[in-house]
């Protein structure tokens, strides 16, 4: 069985690949005097983000992302032993982590500290990014979510970035809540505007923080009527690929208009 490094020296001018190592430049990654902390800010939100209403969710994810982050780093079997099938832990890349949450989004963890990624797993390296970087890493991974701070013990609840506060970070602008949103205020009066149905409508929060439209109907309208409605509604502010980033999710309150 070969090894991608037999016979490598690299005393002899070149990596692996046969690269020269003449003319490499080595640059910063930003991170150089890193401590490895959390950063004070954003530990001090978190610890009052425990107590419900606390912390405005807003105040917490620009405290995000203006902090560095460290992604978890773990080595892979790269090689497979022929005669057995068998990977060869000898022989392994560097791979991001990636989980599967509870719900069943894919996830991308990330710590505020060396400290924090350790008592979750000792063994994974760690690499200092930014929050945007850590954020365009879980979309290019096919993640959803980014759990923060994964404690040690499983089970245990970690503070979780939405989707649509992952896109914002990825954008590198400010999260706000969908129903405070300017697009989706614009997207949900465009999906609305042309049906006589409605008339007048208005956003508010819902309890799983997605987006809760409340729609003054005209009266007398039968149950294939509201179904058509609402798919409609609904189909419309999905069709705006940026709104639809920013919401979580839509949930609809039918009210009688008054006359």
């Amino acid at each position: 069985m070969s090894h991608r490094f037999t016979g490598h020296d690299p005393a002899e001018g070149q990596d692996t690949g046969g690269v020269p190592w003449e003319g490499r430049t080595l640059t910063g990654t930003g991170f150089d005097h890193d401590t490895g902390e959390a950063d004070a800010a954003l530990s001090l939100l978190l610890a009052r983000w425990a107590t419900p209403g606390e912390v405005r969710p807003e105040e917490l994810m620009a405290a995000v992302a203006a902090a560095r982050l460290i992604v978890p780093i773990v080595a892979v079997p790269s090689e497979i032993d022929e005669s057995s099938g068998i990977p060869v832990d000898a022989v392994s890349d560097m791979a991001s982590v990636t989980l599967v949450a509870p719900d069943g989004q894919q996830a991308l963890p990330a710590f505020t500290s060396t400290a924090a990624l350790a008592a979750w797993n000792a063994e994974a390296r760690p690499v200092p990014v930014t929050a945007q970087r850590a954020a365009l890493a879980a979309v290019q991974e096919g993640c959803e979510v980014i759990l923060l701070d994964l404690p040690a013990p499983p089970g245990a609840p970690a503070l979780t970035l939405r989707p649509s506060m992952v896109w914002a970070l990825a954008m590198g602008r400010p999260w706000v809540p969908a129903h405070r949103d300017e697009h989706v205020a614009a997207a949900v009066a465009a999906a609305v505007r042309e049906r006589p149905e409605v008339r007048g409508h208005h956003l508010g929060e819902a309890e799983d923080g997605g987006l809760l439209i409340t729609l003054d109907l005209v009266p007398g309208l039968d149950r294939t009527r509201l179904n058509e409605l609402l798919t409609q509604v609904g189909g419309r502010i999905a069709a705006d690929g940026e709104a639809r980033a920013r919401i979580d999710a839509v949930s609809f309150r039918l009210a009688a208009a008054d006359r």
